[in-house]
C-alpha cells in the first residue's frame, strides 16, 4: 500500500519514540507500506526538521530520511490546481498522494478536502497497523 506521510508526522515520529507515529515510520521501514514523496516533499521535510525549535540531531534526521528514501519512491506527479487549498504548501502532499493512489497521513486533517483517502494518524493507525 503506497502511503504519503505528512511533515508532521516526522516530526511527531522523532519527537515521541514508540508512539503511533513512530510505528507508522516503522512500517515503512519495513516494506509494510511505501512511502511515496517527490523532490518539493523531501526539501520540506528536511527544511522543517532542521528547525532550531526542534532538538533533533543531523542522526536522527538522516536516520529518519535516508531509509524512507532508500525504502520509498520519488514521482513527479501531476499539477492538480482545481483543489483549493488555505495553506499552498499542503497541496504537494495531496498531488503526490493522487498520483500514487496512496493515503496521505497527516496530523492536519482540516488542512486537506474531506476524503476518505487522507487520514489522521490515530485513524491510520487503528484501521491498517
Amino acid at each position: 500500500m503506497n502511503i504519503v506521510l505528512d511533515t508532521n508526522v516526522l516530526v511527531s515520529a522523532l519527537w515521541s519514540p514508540g508512539k503511533k507515529a513512530s510505528e507508522i515510520l516503522n512500517a515503512v521501514f519495513s516494506r509494510k507500506f511505501t512511502a511515496c514523496y517527490d523532490h518539493r516533499i523531501l526539501e520540506e521535510y528536511s527544511l522543517v526538521l532542521h528547525y532550531r525549535k526542534f532538538p533533533f540531531s543531523e542522526w536522527e534526521i538522516n536516520a529518519v530520511l535516508e531509509p524512507l528514501i532508500k525504502s520509498g519512491i520519488s514521482v513527479i506527479a501531476d499539477p492538480l490546481p482545481d483543489v483549493p487549498f488555505t495553506d499552498e504548501s499542503d497541496r504537494k502532499f495531496y498531488e503526490v498522494a493522487k498520483f500514487c493512489g496512496a493515503i496521505l497521513i497527516t496530523g492536519n486533517q482540516k488542512h486537506y478536502p474531506d476524503e476518505s483517502d487522507i487520514m489522521a494518524m490515530p485513524d491510520f493507525f487503528r484501521k491498517y497497523l
